[in-house]
């Protein structure tokens, strides 16, 4: 029987090695291009946003603004109460954020522990909110928000985005508790713990990711939202973010640098979350997804 010598056995393995290493940089390659494209929109709105109006449209377009002024910040953040608006985002979205968790975790820590009749048929109806689209229900909505008088006011806002969060949350966040082992819960009932006690000293600290990852998008989610606040909001006190800009825009149609400019102070917030949150996104999404 013939053997084959380490010496025979090298080409194979540095072919091999090459092909791995060529699969490699062929995978940072696309990732590398992909990242280009996702970032080359957000990378012009910057630039544009701190060029002066006689550079704004000139082309080719400029990535590096020659000369670079702060003026359209300053006029965008001073002009049309951009301010107010902008305080006005931030309590509805902190808002949504905090209820939407709270409710969503008690609600997936319940389809996630206790048996009870229709529990399964409840769980399928939740998860129904996630195959209608936002766009369907503006008029029900509307309707509803016109008997609770919710109208034109930000808890209009507030609770209906909450609605609209809780499906997707509580997908989420019941995949990551049902992991979670019961030895740990049964080892504080033995102790005396009771399930509101299991539920705040056990499962949310153990719930980090899953909940880390659905603040992200509960935020995001009511951030950005736009069709809503312009069907209920009509006085001009009480808009948000985006219906601002949107008014901005339409205003100064022609004055680019600080639409941009006001398009990128409304993305820093977001950027923020994202960055005291990422760490736990990826885990957090996994296990609600794989999990639930």
């Amino acid at each position: 029987m013939t053997t084959l010598s380490p010496t025979a056995l090298a080409p194979t393995r540095s072919t091999r090695s090459r092909r791995r290493a060529t699969g490699q940089a062929v995978r940072y390659l696309i990732l590398a291009v992909g990242a280009v494209i996702m970032l080359l929109p957000f990378a012009y709105m910057l630039s544009t946003s701190f060029k002066s109006q006689a550079y704004v449209l000139t082309l080719p377009p400029q990535f590096i603004p020659h000369p670079a002024t702060v003026s359209n910040y300053t006029g965008a953040w001073s002009s049309h109460d951009f301010a107010r608006y902008f305080v006005n985002s931030l309590i509805v979205a902190a808002c949504t954020t905090a209820l939407s968790l709270l409710l969503s975790s008690m609600m997936a820590y319940a389809f996630a522990r206790f048996a009870f009749p229709g529990r399964e048929l409840l769980y399928k109806t939740l998860l129904l909110g996630l195959m209608i689209p936002a766009m369907m229900l503006i008029i029900p909505q509307f309707v509803l928000a016109k008997y609770l008088g919710l109208l034109d006011s930000l808890a209009g806002l507030v609770v209906f985005y909450v609605g609209g969060s809780l499906p997707l949350n509580t997908f989420l966040l019941r995949g990551f508790f049902a992991a979670i082992p019961k030895e740990l819960e049964q080892a504080m009932t033995v102790d005396g713990a009771g399930a509101w006690t299991r539920y705040r000293r056990l499962i949310l600290p153990l719930a980090k990711p899953a909940l880390a990852t659905a603040t992200i998008f509960t935020f995001l989610a009511s951030w950005d939202e736009f069709a809503w606040s312009l069907t209920i909001i009509n006085t001009p006190s009480r808009q948000t973010l985006p219906l601002a800009i949107a008014l901005f825009q339409g205003e100064n149609s022609t004055l680019w640098g600080l639409v941009f400019a006001a398009s990128v102070i409304a993305v820093v917030p977001v950027i923020v979350v994202f960055l005291l949150f990422q760490r736990y996104f990826v885990q957090g999404l996994t296990a609600g997804a794989v999990k639930g």
